[in-house]
């Protein structure tokens, strides 16, 4: 296997988890777990506030991505099969709970 940059694999993992926004057993365990802190929200409610993360990705802080990848991402592993990134199931927890509460900042 040859070098891969850091940028590369960065924004290889940044691709993937704008792409787990979408997916739907993402978007119901999300859901279940934003009940346990408010249960009058819906699982749609769920997946537009996951589905609004993705277009708002670019207009982030830097800071603020470089926070929600710590939080949602355990562990990146990189081999001839390609990457495989673990999630925080505890980190989706508390995004979903932030997401609600409108705690996202977004650059002016």
């Amino acid at each position: 296997m040859g070098r891969v940059s850091a940028g590369e694999i960065e924004t290889a993992v940044i691709a993937q988890l704008r792409a787990v926004f979408h997916q739907p057993e993402i978007v119901a365990g999300t859901w279940k777990a934003a009940r346990a802190n408010a249960d009058d929200i819906t699982e749609a409610d769920a997946r537009a506030a996951l589905q609004q993360l993705d277009p708002l990705w670019d207009e982030l802080f830097p800071a603020e991505q470089a926070r929600i990848v710590a939080l949602l991402i355990e562990r990146v592993d990189i081999g001839t099969e390609g990457l495989n990134i673990r999630l925080r199931v505890d980190g989706l927890r508390g995004l979903a709970s932030e997401m609600f509460a409108g705690g996202i900042e977004a650059a002016a």
